[in-house]
């Protein structure tokens, strides 16, 4: 006990342990706040490359609709409703 008491005494220790457990419960970047921090980045990682990937499909099917003028008609028609003047066009809802 008494060796223990000894290192209280010495200025350095305690302050090192004192910055030390600042550091660790007290201040705002914290070890727990860097955990969330950590997580939150991994999630968003992941999120990016899901979207990178999606973008690299869009990207594909606007290339196939520019190249093939029947899947752009084709498109057009079923997405936004679009008719040739001679038309006539009927748009049925389906109850569910």
């Amino acid at each position: 006990m008494r060796k223990y008491l000894k290192y209280t005494k010495n200025f350095y220790f305690v302050f090192t342990t004192l910055f030390v457990l600042w550091m660790i419960f007290i201040d705002s970047n914290d070890i727990f706040s860097q955990f969330k921090l950590n997580s939150k980045v991994k999630e968003l990682e992941n999120q990016k490359e899901y979207l990178l990937d999606r973008k690299e499909k869009i990207k594909q099917d606007r290339q196939e609709l520019m190249s093939n003028n029947e899947l752009l008609e084709k498109f057009a028609r079923e997405r936004y409703l679009m008719k040739k003047k001679t038309e006539d066009l009927y748009v049925i809802i389906q109850d569910k």
